[in-house]
């Protein structure tokens, strides 16, 4: 007798699922704005040349340009030079100073900000876990581009104090400057400091340029007379900016002593 197999029967049958209503899918912010905009479809008949302009403008100025750019750096991964490495360093710094240079400038609280947090970036490169000495030629690498940043901000800050003939803030933007350029490390290789000496170069440079237009009080020119020759103390380079100074202050006691 041969044996009748039944087939079984689940007790509860799963239904298919459903297909969401799309009324109530919410959807999220990205593609809502992906949604306005995309470009939408002309009727038949109409110039399509206008929406070809507004996706250059809205859209493809976006993907074009930075996608283009994104291609580049992706099919050429060379390191920068110390060249392209100092002209990206200013280029970034100009761009921060073309949103508004005149008021940033003129804040010499800001300028003061921005040469600490430099310094800062070069100890915080510095690596301090190390067996030997931490102003070698190793720890000189690592601490390069926030050097060179330094002194891109040095110079920079001064030529838009100078652009804007705030003569008087140029000096004592020279004077903040020239105290934070002697806290920066003292290297063990004498070429290693050549970033120092070069930052002294251009803030005394700086300095006589607005020394040649700026004609400070007798009270004035006696304090930034001692303050220059205490940066002296530091570097030489301050030397013409203190005759020039002592050049105007005999002028000014000259002239003083004629109309009495």
């Amino acid at each position: 007798m041969s044996a009748v197999f039944q087939t079984r029967r689940a007790l509860v049958e799963i239904p298919a699922p459903q297909p969401k209503i799309a009324a109530r899918m919410r959807r999220s912010y990205l593609e809502i704005l992906s949604a306005r905009l995309a470009p939408s479809p002309l009727p038949r008949g109409k110039n399509t040349k206008r929406v070809q302009s507004l996706d250059l403008s809205i859209g493809g100025l976006w993907s074009g340009g930075i996608e283009e750019h994104c291609e580049k750096m992706d099919e050429h991964h060379t390191p920068l030079s110390k060249p392209q490495l100092v002209q990206l360093i200013r280029s970034l710094i100009l761009v921060e100073q073309s949103q508004e240079p005149r008021i940033l400038a003129s804040d010499l609280k800001y300028l003061q900000e921005d040469l600490q947090q430099k310094k800062a970036n070069v100890y915080r490169s510095i690596p301090y876990s190390r067996l030997g000495s931490n102003r070698d030629a190793h720890c000189y690498r690592k601490a390069y581009p926030h050097l060179v940043a330094f002194k891109v901000s040095c110079q920079e800050w001064g030529q838009v104090l100078l652009r804007n003939k705030e003569w008087d803030a140029v000096l004592e933007h020279t004077m903040m400057a020239w105290r934070y350029t002697s806290e920066l490390p003292q290297w063990d290789t004498a070429n290693h400091n050549i970033l120092r000496e070069q930052c002294y170069s251009i803030l005394a440079s700086h300095s006589l340029t607005a020394l040649q237009h700026y004609h400070p009080e007798t009270s004035r020119g006696h304090e930034l007379l001692r303050r220059l020759k205490t940066a002296q103390l530091y570097s030489q380079s301050i030397v013409p900016c203190i005759q020039e100074l002592q050049r105007i202050m005999g002028c000014a006691d000259d002239s003083s002593m004629d109309t009495q």
